[in-house]
């Protein structure tokens, strides 16, 4: 059982991490959109987040088997995810998007709930379970950037011939490299699309059979407003808004801030990771691999708020590396290796918490509404704060002042872990029981 819902993990996350990463350098850089417009991409994507619950959730833990929803969704969400490679305006780029993510950003939450539906130890087991999540991404972003390197890296001859018939706007051959990268990062939707198909029929004819259940209230997401009104839940959630803010930041300027990193960075790690910013991003997965794989070693041991408080300072390193170590490539690589931290002891944790904290009956509905606020609420603000802050480091549409852009999320991080200390309940309460006999 472990294996098939490792296999979905993998497949769930490879989809979204072949192209999330590039999104704002293929955008800004190919497409010529704007940091506000791009700000709007990356905020319409999260809508489907915030409908997750009313309608995934709510589907899920009431009338329809989770398998099944999730297997025709991936497959809608594939022929979607494919024109966006070739959509060239705004408006259509924008319609896209929303079609999208109101049939993906519901699956996210499913797959852990099924995954926990089926699962013997949830400390013991998830963790195991979830870094294949993590590997897909890696395998993905690692895929995209040798492609990247491999087939759309120029040489100087054809750069040369490029200005001689007045061929490309660029003045010198970085920038015209940069822009063949940029163009080629199209291809990453095509992949997305590709294992999007793979993933739907893995998910109709593999998984686990996983039934609806019959809860206190025929609206599984009421009843599950109702446990997320008391602590710790409460504080989680209201926690996640700005978190996820921070997290947004990250996934929104990253790559285009490692793209001018690469341009010092040695050849050998060029080699290895691939280009454009989205490789080398991996190694803040490889360090999630880890961090994911230690958590069960602790997770009986060390209190839900000290996993959390961990996560929290290691936003703001990660952010304050970034700001302010810029020119040295081994502390911005130490940077996103922090990336591990961030994700696995508050993102991960706090699903985790979500699930020990509510009954049986409305845990879809309950990891669908922590999605809605972590994925769906915080990506929507956060989005539109980066590309709003973003303009004010901006020269001829290019971000110039990294330190300014980081500063922003480093100090909030520690905001965060100021407020988590402050009104997070100590100690560990028992999971509830299950409302139904």
């Amino acid at each position: 059982m472990k294996t098939k819902l490792s296999v979905m993990m993998f497949l769930q996350y490879a989809i979204w991490g072949a192209w999330l990463p590039l999104l704002w350098p293929f955008l800004n850089g190919h497409r010529g959109f704007t940091g506000t417009e791009i700000g709007h991409m990356f905020a319409v994507g999260a809508v489907g987040a915030i409908v997750a619950p009313f309608i995934a959730g709510q589907i899920a833990d009431r009338y329809f088997n989770t398998e099944k929803f999730l297997g025709l969704s991936h497959l809608i969400g594939a022929g979607l995810v494919w024109f966006l490679a070739t959509t060239e305006t705004y408006s259509g780029f924008l319609w896209l998007s929303l079609a999208y993510s109101l049939v993906y950003s519901p699956t996210l939450p499913l797959t852990n709930s099924l995954a926990f539906h089926h699962l013997e130890d949830r400390d013991r087991d998830f963790g195991r379970v979830r870094v294949w999540g993590t590997v897909g991404w890696i395998v993905a972003g690692i895929l995209i950037g040798q492609f990247l390197y491999h087939f759309h890296t120029p040489t100087e001859a054809a750069f040369s011939e490029a200005v001689a018939q007045n061929l490309t706007s660029a003045t010198d051959f970085k920038g015209f490299t940069d822009a063949a990268y940029q163009a080629g990062m199209g291809n990453a939707f095509k992949l997305s699309a590709i294992l999007g198909v793979v993933m739907g029929l893995y998910c109709l004819l593999v998984l686990p059979k996983t039934p609806p259940t019959k809860g206190k209230e025929a609206n599984a997401t009421m009843e599950a407003l109702k446990e997320v009104r008391r602590q710790p839940l409460l504080t989680l959630f209201l926690l996640a808004v700005p978190v996820s803010c921070i997290h947004q930041f990250y996934f929104v300027h990253t790559s285009g801030f490692l793209g001018t990193v690469q341009s010092s960075a040695t050849e050998a790690i060029n080699k290895v990771f691939g280009v454009g910013g989205g490789g080398l991003m991996t190694i803040g997965q490889i360090s999630e691999v880890a961090v994911l794989a230690a958590i069960p070693l602790v997770a009986k041991d060390w209190s839900r708020k000290t996993l959390l408080a961990i996560g929290l300072l290691a936003y703001a390193g990660r952010m304050a590396l970034f700001a302010h170590a810029a020119d040295s490539v081994p502390l911005v690589m130490l940077g996103l290796a922090l990336h591990g931290l961030c994700f696995g002891c508050f993102i991960f944790v706090a699903f985790m918490i979500v699930d020990e904290e509510t009954t049986k009956d409305v845990r879809a509905s309950a990891q669908s509404l922590f999605n809605l606020v972590i994925i769906g609420i915080g990506i929507i603000v956060g989005s539109m704060i980066a590309g709003d802050i973003a303009e004010r480091y901006m020269v001829d549409n290019k971000v110039t002042d990294y330190t300014g852009l980081f500063s922003w999320p480093m100090w909030a991080a520690l905001a965060c872990f100021v407020l988590l200390m402050l009104f997070y309940p100590n100690g560990r309460k028992p999971a509830p029981q299950s409302s139904t006999p």
